[in-house]
């Protein structure tokens, strides 16, 4: 069973709208870092903050995940169909 983090918080103006900081304990006992994409639910008593899906990767982290071996090569390698020019 995971240890039950619990703070206080105060609800803060951010743009034209509202926010609360997550705190770096309550994201890691809650598993969450940037990029995840949650959703956002008016429940009896409160609000609910529940994770929707994995993260969303940068460019940067796709372009290191990138393996020439498993994802590079010709796209179509049944040789030449126009005119073109090498």
């Amino acid at each position: 069973m995971r240890h039950a983090v619990k703070v206080e918080q105060t609800i803060q103006e951010w743009g034209n709208g509202l926010g609360v900081r997550i705190t770096a304990p309550v994201a890691k006992a809650a598993r969450l870092v940037r990029g995840v994409p949650v959703t956002v639910e008016v429940v009896d008593g409160g609000v609910l903050v529940r994770v929707a899906g994995r993260p969303k990767l940068t460019l940067a982290q796709k372009l290191k995940a990138f393996d020439p071996k498993l994802h590079g090569g010709e796209a179509m390698a049944s040789g030449r169909v126009g005119a073109e020019v090498f």
